[in-house]
């Protein structure tokens, strides 16, 4: 069994935004809604660097573990370390679609259990597109589903460039620089989202802050790179932590609850 979360405090915000409006409609009684699918962080980002972290269990405590060269803590690690309701339901879903071995069985999984109500889904507040044929099944997905704005960021770039040319136009991708194939960006011109430390340092790259994730799922703004603020719990001391300190002395608006 997988299941789907309503959409967080930033997600919600989508229903605000003009050129979404349509995912938002009625359909008799019932007003289209935002979702996210999630999966267990770390374990479920194959090409994750920078921010690669993930929960161990340790004495019956669960810990936020950072990868060797983790320069900003993943949020959503810092997430399950916290709620044990949100561990247990991305490690749920993570073991559920990763025990299938077959893209059919995968994109029927997903479809049963697509909310009859979705107008937008966030593909992973937490995790990535772990294989290829998971990558494939979420395209399928949108293919099945024409009238939903399947949306996500992604360090698992090498499916994303193995498919160029067939992604469906409601399947809206973003790199997420920091991972271990970051040249794909750069050679094949992918749209990116860069984490940034300070507003000066997205106005540098000449690129708009994403408050909202608008950014991330317009669809007329699929062409268009942004930077996101650093947020999450980081470790003491780290340069995150520090630059997350100065936002909040600046009364930058940069964290969103759960």
């Amino acid at each position: 069994m997988i299941k789907f979360s309503k959409g967080n405090v930033k997600l919600q915000r989508l229903k605000s935004v003009p050129s979404l409006a349509k995912y938002f409609a009625k359909t008799g009684r019932s007003t289209k809604k935002v979702y996210s699918f999630d999966l267990l962080s770390g374990f479920s980002c194959p090409f994750a660097d920078k921010c690669k972290s993930k929960v161990v269990q340790i004495n019956d405590r669960r810990k936020v573990v950072d990868g060797a060269n983790c320069e900003f803590r993943c949020f959503s690690a810092s997430q399950e370390a916290t709620y044990t309701n949100v561990y247990n339901l991305r490690k749920s879903n993570f073991d559920a679609m990763r025990s299938i071995k077959n893209r059919s069985g995968m994109v029927k999984l997903l479809n049963d259990n697509l909310p009859k109500d979705a107008g937008i889904v966030r593909i992973h507040v937490a995790g990535d597109m772990f294989n290829l044929r998971y990558f494939d099944a979420w395209m399928l997905v949108a293919v099945a589903n024409p009238n939903v704005l399947f949306y996500a960021y992604t360090k698992s770039l090498r499916y994303w460039v193995d498919r160029l040319n067939i992604i469906p136009d409601n399947f809206i991708l973003t790199a997420s620089r920091g991972g271990r194939e970051d040249h794909l960006i750069d050679e094949h011109n992918l749209r990116e989202a860069v984490v940034v430390y300070s507003e000066a340092e997205a106005e540098k790259l000449g690129y708009e802050i994403d408050h909202d994730d608008s950014h991330a799922a317009d669809p007329t703004k699929r062409n268009e790179s942004f930077a996101l603020l650093i947020h999450g719990i980081q470790p003491k001391g780290s340069k995150a932590s520090e630059s997350i300190k100065q936002l909040k002395k600046d009364n930058v608006e940069f964290s969103y609850s759960k």
